[in-house]
């Protein structure tokens, strides 16, 4: 656990592994912080990559400058980051935001990213995700309570089976309602802004590395015709769906996700 300075402000990251080769920097989604990586994914990675993960501006130990953002800002602070702990390139896992972030870092710093894997993300948001998008940015802006929110973003997150596992669904909601958000409502608003001007559709051929693009067949926040849009843009892409899980697939397919990840990543070493 430790804080860097990047252009004047504090930036929270870990590092996890100590194996020499390009680390894998995995970027978490909106509205979460980079602990979230840690109970699934950070031990199974961490065997054989040094694995970094870090907070966005204004999310946990990471200072909020204020103002708006856009992805491309975001993408720089990441990259600025690496500048930062001196790793010239890394490979990237992104989800949602964060794979919105991967992407304006492939298409921004093509050179500081080796393997591209994208998950639950989108290129360009639809009149579907724009009505989404506004309306939990509007449920930010107007004071709704923690345990709105988390029951909001859980109903478009989980699959229909988990959310039926009633007992686990109220401990999760009393868990985030007790422990409080890595982030104010406010930041997660301009979160939302951020993703509802993300449009990079028109510029993914330009994206030269090798991606991977994994979703769960159920993902109703981002469904498979998403990222079937990008695997078909970027020249060096191939998309995965796992069939068991749904926009959360890294935690409701843990091992599925963490196995064709970990082997489209080795395929390159």
């Amino acid at each position: 656990m430790a804080e860097v300075r990047v252009q004047g402000r504090q930036v929270y990251y870990e590092i996890h592994g100590d194996h020499a080769g390009d680390p894998l920097l995995l970027v978490i989604g909106m509205g979460g912080s980079c602990r979230g990586w840690l109970p699934l994914q950070i031990p199974e990675f961490s065997k054989s990559r040094r694995c970094v993960i870090f907070d966005h501006r204004g999310v946990g130990g990471s200072d909020d400058p204020g103002g708006d953002f856009s992805m491309t800002q975001l993408a720089d602070d990441a990259v600025q980051l690496l500048d930062a702990l001196t790793i010239e390139r890394a490979d990237v896992l992104g989800v949602f935001m964060g794979g919105m972030v991967a992407q304006q870092m492939a298409l921004g710093h093509p050179d500081r990213i080796g393997d591209l894997v994208l998950t639950g993300t989108f290129a360009r948001p639809d009149a579907k995700r724009r009505l989404l998008l506004s309306h939990w940015r509007a449920l930010a802006e107007g004071g709704a309570s923690v345990e709105v929110m988390v029951r909001e973003r859980l109903l478009w997150t989980l699959r229909d089976e988990t959310l039926e596992l009633t007992d686990v669904i109220e401990s999760m909601v009393e868990f985030f309602t007790r422990e409080g958000t890595p982030l104010d409502p406010d930041v997660f608003a301009r979160q939302c802004e951020a993703c509802l001007h993300h449009d990079v559709m028109e510029r993914l051929p330009e994206i030269p590395h090798r991606a991977l693009v994994v979703c769960g067949e159920h993902d109703r926040l981002t469904p498979v015709a998403h990222h079937r849009q990008i695997a078909e843009a970027i020249p060096n892409a191939h998309l995965v769906t796992i069939s068991s899980g749904a926009h959360l697939v890294m935690l409701e397919s843990v091992e599925h996700f963490n196995r064709v990840v970990s082997q489209f990543l080795a395929d390159s070493r």
